[in-house]
C-alpha cells in the first residue's frame, strides 16, 4: 500500500475564471468542482482571499463558503485563508460563527497575514499600514471571541462578544510561506499550513522551525503541517505537460501586472515569455505534481517522505472544468 493512502488530500480554491465566462458561470462551477471532491473522497475545500485580481473570483471568501458548504453534505470547507489585516477580528468571528452554527463541525478559519491584494487595493482595504504588525493580537482576540465565554468574563474585552461566534470555537489555522507565521503557529500550538502553492522558497526551513519550537496547546497535542501544491494530473506526463501551460500563463501574468484570466494550453511556450520570466515562473512552481498518474504518485510520496507532512493541499487551475475533475479522479487513484 502507497505511503499516501493515509494522507489526506485537501484543494485549495481561487475561483479561476475563463475571460469568456461570467462571474455565475464561473462559481457554479466551483460548486461542481466541490461536489465532486466531495464525491471522491476529498478532505477540504478551501477558498483563498484575492482582491483586484481580474480572473480570480474569490474576494467575498465568507460568503463563498456558505455558498460552497450549502451545496455539499460531508466535505470541510473553510479560507485558506481570510486575510486579517483587512478585517477586524470580530467581524470575522461572527462570520464564521455564523458559517459554523449553520455547518457544524464542517468550517474551518485559516488566516494569513499578507493583503492578498497590491498596496493600492490594500489601502481600498484597510487604511491602516501597520495592521499586519498586529497580526499576532489579532489572533489572540479571534481565538477569545471563538472561544467559551466563561475564559472571557474577567478580560477587559469581555464586554464585546462575537453573536453567532461565542462558543462555536472554530479550528484556526496559520498559514504562510516564511518563518514568522510557522514561529507563531509553534508557539500557540496551532496547525500551519505552508504555501509552496507560490512561494516555496523558505518550505524546509518554517516546516523544521514549526515543528522544534511547537508547544502543545488546549488544540492540538503534536504538531500538524499541511502543504500547499499545485496539481496538473492528466492521462499521461505528455498531456499534463500540456495542460500545465494554463497555469505558467496565469503567474506570467501576474509577474506582468496584467489581468489572470485562465487562459487555454499551448503548445510551447516559447516565445510568450523571456529567459528571466521562465526562471521565475519556474521557481514559481518548483513543487509543482504534474504527469500521469505514476508521476504523480512517485511525486507525492517522494514529498511525504522527506518532510513527513500531515495532510497535502493541492491548487489544480486547469482550463478545461472536465480536466479539473478528471484531475481529481487520477489524483485519489494514487493512494491505492
Amino acid at each position: 500500500m502507497s505511503i499516501l493512502a493515509d494522507i489526506p488530500f485537501s484543494l485549495l480554491e481561487l475561483a479561476p475564471m475563463r475571460e469568456d465566462a461570467s462571474v455565475s458561470e464561473t462559481l457554479q462551477g466551483s460548486l461542481r468542482y466541490a461536489q465532486h471532491a466531495e464525491n471522491v473522497g476529498i478532505n477540504r475545500f478551501w477558498l483563498a482571499e484575492h482582491h483586484n485580481m481580474p480572473g480570480i473570483i474569490c474576494s467575498a471568501t465568507s460568503i463563498l463558503i456558505g455558498y460552497i458548504a450549502g451545496g455539499t453534505q460531508r466535505i470541510r470547507v473553510g479560507a485558506g485563508g481570510i486575510m486579517l489585516p483587512n478585517h477586524a477580528p470580530l467581524v470575522v468571528a461572527e462570520q464564521f460563527g455564523t458559517l459554523a452554527s449553520l455547518y457544524p463541525n464542517r468550517i474551518d478559519l485559516g488566516l494569513g497575514r499578507a493583503p492578498g491584494s497590491d498596496q493600492v487595493t490594500s489601502r481600498a482595504l484597510n487604511r491602516d499600514d501597520s495592521r499586519a504588525e498586529h497580526f499576532p493580537e489579532e489572533v489572540s482576540e479571534l481565538q477569545s471571541l471563538l472561544g467559551p465565554r466563561s475564559q472571557r468574563q474577567q478580560a477587559a474585552s469581555a464586554q464585546v462578544r462575537a453573536i453567532p461566534g461565542e462558543d462555536t470555537n472554530v479550528p484556526i489555522w496559520l498559514l504562510g510561506s516564511s518563518l514568522f507565521s510557522a514561529q507563531l503557529a509553534a508557539k500557540r500550538g496551532l496547525p500551519y499550513v505552508f504555501a509552496g502553492h507560490f512561494a516555496p522558497r523558505f518550505l524546509y526551513d518554517a516546516v523544521e522551525l514549526y515543528r522544534r519550537e511547537f508547544i502543545p496547546s488546549a488544540v492540538l497535542s503534536k504538531p500538524y503541517v499541511m502543504l500547499g501544491l499545485p496539481l496538473v494530473a492528466a492521462p499521461t506526463d505528455a498531456e499534463a505537460e500540456y495542460l500545465s501551460t494554463s497555469s505558467k500563463q496565469r503567474i506570467l501574468a501576474l509577474i506582468r501586472g496584467n489581468e489572470m484570466w485562465l487562459k487555454p494550453p499551448v503548445d510551447s511556450m516559447d516565445g510568450l515569455w523571456s529567459e528571466q520570466e521562465k526562471s521565475y515562473v519556474d521557481n514559481f512552481l518548483s513543487l509543482s505534481v504534474c504527469g500521469g498518474p505514476a508521476t504523480v504518485k512517485h511525486r507525492l510520496e517522494v514529498i511525504v517522505q522527506q518532510l513527513g507532512v500531515d495532510e497535502l493541499m493541492f491548487t489544480n487551475d486547469l482550463y478545461d472544468s472536465e480536466h479539473r475533475l478528471r484531475a481529481l479522479d487520477i489524483l485519489m487513484s494514487v493512494k491505492q
